[in-house]
């Protein structure tokens, strides 16, 4: 692998035709698993109304799903570092696939709202020992630039999160169940593939502790973007948990308007996040998409009674997610002189907590105020997220080490030599 040392401008804007595409097949196999993994964010946004009219609960209970799926996502994220350092990546990976296996495969059986809701939470844990696993993975075995890897990761995320909403909405309009047994199926294709293709990473290194990605936030940078993802990302969960409600169409037309969404999102992320990020640098970028995404959810706000333009707000909110999350993701990497994995976790830990938070009070807020309420709630949250990031700019921009960088790297580059 390439130091990662060198400027991230530099790095997500070099080659991505040589390498970046001649990938070893433990790298497909574990970015396919990604694909099906990040299908379940969005694939319950077809069926939610279908699962409140049918199980007759209202929107904020059924919100839950996307609230207990990410808090214990979140929290899940301070010991995924602490579980693949004793027992190796390979069987961290899979024992995230079995679990969401097991989960999504109870959902689809379940037949009360709290059951699923809960079941959704076991579903969060195994998809946080597979996710963050998966990004350590792919980064220290594909060739080519960290950075290279990087795209490579928010391409599967891209891709999954926009076959997600359409999986859901073809499956939704047979039964709202069918979605969470196809997971189960698809998972399973995905777990015999890890277990057969990646090569074996026994734990080797140092082993992690609860309290490191703790002290990994003491470092300004880290927190900083941490911060500022925690309130995207409520304004980001605002959009894909409440929207379907003033939709107010069915699974599969809610499945293809998320797809456009979802498409546009994985475009953005692999060609064009990379060349605004060379032209006009991580920051800057990161503060214009963020300001665009806000605007899209001030006019999502305002004109929330006209279906055509929650659709198109739906849609174009794509783009900007998905040259922001690119971008950020690989700022995450360079912005504590930590390890990857557990700057990682440190990062997924906080910006989860929006993602938790959001739905359900969307979901209140729309019962209890008005039907505009939600999308004001997630301008506003994008809004801090702005001025956070513009008031600390100044940690992020100074925080990259080369030497952690190196540090990080050699150990990474060590466990997939061990394999």
């Amino acid at each position: 692998m390439t130091d990662s040392s060198t400027d991230s401008s530099t790095d997500i804007a070099g080659d991505t035709t040589g390498s970046f595409f001649r990938q070893p097949r433990a790298v497909w196999a574990v970015a396919f698993a990604c694909v099906i993994a990040f299908m379940g964010i969005g694939l319950v946004d077809p069926i939610l109304k279908p699962i409140a009219d049918q199980l007759d609960a209202t929107p904020s209970q059924v919100s839950l799903l996307f609230t207990s799926y990410m808090a214990v996502m979140g929290l899940a994220m301070l010991v995924t570092g602490v579980v693949s350092t004793r027992i190796g990546a390979k069987r961290t990976l899979i024992l995230g696939l079995a679990l969401i296996i097991v989960f999504s495969a109870l959902a689809g059986m379940s037949d009360t709202i709290g059951a699923i809701v809960g079941f959704r939470a076991g579903w969060g844990l195994g998809n946080a020992l597979f996710i963050a696993t998966a990004l350590a993975t792919i980064v220290m075995s594909a060739r080519g630039s960290t950075a290279q890897a990087i795209i490579l990761f928010e391409a599967a995320l891209g891709l999954g999160i926009a076959t997600g909403p359409l999986l859901g909405g073809v499956l939704g309009s047979i039964s709202w169940r069918a979605p969470f047994i196809g997971v189960a199926v698809l998972m399973s294709i995905a777990l015999v593939a890890t277990a057969i293709l990646l090569p074996r990473t026994p734990p080797v290194g140092r082993r992690t502790s609860l309290a490191d990605p703790f002290r990994a936030l003491r470092y300004p940078g880290l927190l900083t973007i941490a911060l500022t993802a925690l309130f995207y990302n409520m304004g980001f969960f605002t959009l894909l948990a409440f929207t379907p409600f003033p939709l107010d169409m069915t699974a599969h037309q809610v499945g293809f308007i998320f797809f456009g969404w979802g498409v546009l999102l994985a475009i953005t992320s692999v060609w064009v996040a990379p060349v605004l990020q060379h032209r006009f640098g991580s920051i800057p970028t990161v503060l214009v998409s963020l300001t665009l995404f806000g605007l899209d959810l001030v006019a999502m706000a305002v004109w929330t009674d006209h279906k055509e333009v929650l659709v198109v707000g739906v849609v174009i909110a794509g783009a900007f997610l998905g040259v922001n999350n690119t971008v950020i993701t690989e700022a995450v990497m360079g912005a504590a002189p930590v390890e990857r994995p557990v700057a990682s976790s440190a990062y997924s830990f906080v910006r989860f907590s929006g993602g938790a938070v959001a739905p359900w009070a969307a979901g209140r807020l729309g019962e209890e105020v008005s039907v505009h309420a939600p999308f004001w709630m997630g301008a506003a949250a994008v809004g801090v997220a702005i001025l956070i990031l513009a008031f600390g700019r100044r940690y992020v921009d100074g925080s990259r080490s080369p030497a952690a960088h190196s540090r990080a790297e050699g150990e990474l580059v060590a466990v997939a030599d061990a394999g």
